[in-house]
């Protein structure tokens, strides 16, 4: 990926309880790093696989920004 320097540092981010608190718990965080990792991945190769049959980049991306917007959390907030 030509774009490594820029990438988004999963690792760097400070994941937080909705009521502020961190979260801490080590085996909490290696799940939403490698789910994210997984995830990052998973969006690069769709990608790559459109462009490649030559549909526009930003349509695709579009696309994969609206599906992370519709991604419907099935525990809401109390």
């Amino acid at each position: 990926m030509k774009d490594d320097v820029n990438k988004f540092d999963i690792d760097g981010v400070v994941w937080r309880q909705p009521d502020g608190d961190l979260v801490s718990c080590e085996e909490k965080l290696v799940v939403l790093r490698e789910n994210l990792d997984e995830i990052r991945q998973e969006c690069q190769d769709a990608l790559e696989d459109a462009v490649l049959m030559g549909c526009d980049e930003k349509q695709v991306r579009d696309v994969l920004e609206q599906i992370v917007r519709d991604i419907v959390n099935p525990y809401p907030q109390k």
